[in-house]
């Protein structure tokens, strides 16, 4: 009967080593890398008298806007509330932003397309002629856009 526990001991020895020779090697080998961030080229304009921001997409990856994060300020100022890209109604905006921004609209942003918003007059501040409005367009992985425009 010993001669029968032999060879079950040495297949239980041998995985053990194979198991703890692959967590060798797992932990050695570095992990691959992640998926490079998206490259766009947008730009950003500001009218003061429709309380309008714009963001053209000029060239580059297209961008997946569920993915986006908007910010915006005025004269170094944040807006109270930011745009929750995409959205159709958020509270400090103005209902219907156009296109990629609305929710409406496919979530690829591409190149030629231009997202929009408006400001509400409940949101502050408030864009005034001349105002500096600055714009940053992130993803968790990259900052696309960190723009500086004055309001026309």
């Amino acid at each position: 009967m010993e001669r029968g526990v032999s060879p079950v001991v040495g297949v239980a020895v041998l995985a053990l080593l194979t198991v703890l020779l692959a967590l060798a090697v797992g932990t050695a080998v570095p992990s691959l890398p992640d998926e490079p961030p998206p490259t766009a080229r947008l730009t950003v304009d500001a009218n003061a008298s429709t309380d309008r921001v714009a963001i053209t997409h000029h060239g580059g990856d297209p961008l997946d806007v569920s993915d986006l994060r908007v910010t915006v300020a005025v004269d170094g100022q944040e807006l109270d509330r930011q745009p929750p890209v995409p959205f159709f109604a958020a509270r400090g905006f103005e209902s219907g932003p156009t296109g990629p921004f609305n929710v409406a609209s496919p979530d690829d942003w591409r190149a030629g397309e231009t997202a929009g918003f408006r400001i509400a007059s409940t949101n502050h501040p408030t864009i005034d002629r001349g105002a500096t409005v600055s714009v940053t367009v992130a993803t968790d992985r990259a900052v696309l856009l960190e723009a500086t425009t004055p309001a026309r």
